[in-house]
């Protein structure tokens, strides 16, 4: 399949703390009702008890007396994603205020604010670690009792999936699908895809994850881009599937959810579909371990040298920018950089830096042996550093026992010999 691309995409896809499903409110801003009173926390935090538990008992009725009913059109819409939510299989569902002094006075009728709530649900069977994510809630005090008044619409906030429509739900051995707007044969193709993608994540990754994987589908490109929280779809448009996460740190990191494009995913053949779902599996594998010290040249291309660690495909088939680089004469001097694998940049350079890291940990896997790569993304991650590069040659030096120079001087004559084999 020389030449063919398909592009995957994991935390790289926003550095930001969570990109877990966050959802935030309207504009903020204005001044309404200039009450001078201060709203009372525990009053507020009883309310959103009550409307979580409304969520976990799938009482509709409880979780509607939480909405104002002085608006609608609101109320009507709350209807709806209730009912979006009624076959996602939810282990646990809560709400918690935000920092004190977080409050502040939104315009319209009533006393109302906004408020910074923090949600955290977990998918039952499938999520040892809640999905934590903000939402920034228009709140509104009637007759001595708080309700939510609005939610969402505020630039750059990720929606929820449910957000956008009836959730459909497919149960794989390994995964579970979440789809809006899709066919359902679509969805258990692409739960067999990923059941596929666990047990060889597992096999070279080892066990020391939860093994099981959530993929949601959203119904189209926009939507995809609005989970993400980003402004415009553009920066998307190639992109395969993105794994959404926070950065661990040895420990338990937050939920990962495996977003998939449900236009470039589709085009793609079954060896492309599998290689991107592989890649995004080694992302949730390895989170816990993916932290700000682990260079993106690692993360991707260990991701990307276990979707093609038994495909049988050689160098030059996998990294065609590569290989055209070096024929013409320009070989690869350093690593990839961080801003080389921003999406949304020059298309051949993005391609160019993943197959730059993934060589670089098909070299370590080829001479140390695949344990000592696994062993030194594990290092890399834990040991103790200021930045990535520090991180990077402790790791070297302890691990491969290798100096920094030398392992460049190493990769740049592997690049060359492996892009010499036909």
């Amino acid at each position: 399949m020389a030449g063919q691309r398909w592009w995957t995409g994991g935390w790289r896809a926003a550095r930001g703390p969570v990109l877990s499903c966050v959802l935030l409110a309207a504009t903020l801003t204005g001044c309404g009702d200039q009450s001078a009173e201060t709203p009372d926390r525990a009053d507020i935090q009883r309310m959103l008890d009550r409307r979580a538990a409304a969520v976990r008992d799938k009482d509709a009725a409880a979780f509607l007396a939480t909405v104002d009913p002085g608006t609608q059109g609101y109320r009507a819409g709350q209807r709806r994603v209730f009912g979006n939510l009624a076959k996602v299989p939810l282990r646990s569902w809560s709400y918690r205020l935000g920092e004190t002094g977080g409050f502040r006075p939104v315009a319209g009728p009533g006393h109302r604010i906004a408020a910074r709530v923090e949600l955290r649900y977990r998918i039952t069977g499938y999520d040892t670690v809640p999905v934590v994510s903000s939402q920034y809630l228009t709140l509104v005090r009637r007759s001595g009792h708080w309700y939510v008044a609005a939610d969402g619409g505020r630039r750059g906030a990720p929606q929820q999936l449910w957000d956008q429509g009836t959730v459909r739900v497919v149960r794989g051995r390994h995964s579970l699908v979440l789809g809006v707007g899709q066919d359902p044969t679509r969805l258990r193709a692409i739960a067999r895809t990923a059941d596929t993608a666990v047990p060889a994540v597992a096999g070279a990754w080892g066990e020391s994850w939860a093994g099981r994987v959530v993929v949601q589908v959203p119904s189209s490109l926009d939507r995809m881009a609005a989970l993400l929280g980003a402004d415009s779809a553009s920066g998307y448009r190639g992109i395969a599937a993105v794994t959404t996460g926070e950065v661990g740190g040895a420990g338990a990191a937050p939920a990962d959810r495996v977003i998939v494009n449900p236009e470039a995913y589709p085009v793609l053949g079954d060896l492309g579909r599998q290689v991107v779902m592989t890649h995004e599996a080694a992302h949730v594998a390895t989170r816990a371990y993916t932290t700000e010290s682990t260079p993106l040249w690692l993360s991707e291309g260990f991701a990307d040298w276990v979707a093609y660690r038994d495909t049988g495909r050689t160098p030059r088939d996998i990294a065609p920018e590569l290989a055209r680089a070096v024929d013409g004469g320009e070989p690869p001097l350093e690593l990839p950089r961080t801003e080389d694998f921003r999406f949304g940049t020059d298309p051949d350079a993005l391609a160019r830096a993943y197959e730059e890291g993934w060589l670089a940990c098909r070299m370590i896997a080829d001479r140390w042996g695949e344990q000592k790569l696994v062993d030194l993304y594990r290092a890399v991650g834990t040991g103790p550093a200021r930045d990535r590069t520090d991180a990077l040659n402790a790791a070297l030096l302890t691990v491969l026992r290798v100096e920094p120079g030398q392992f460049r001087l190493l990769w740049r004559a592997y690049v060359a010999q492996a892009l010499s084999e036909n």
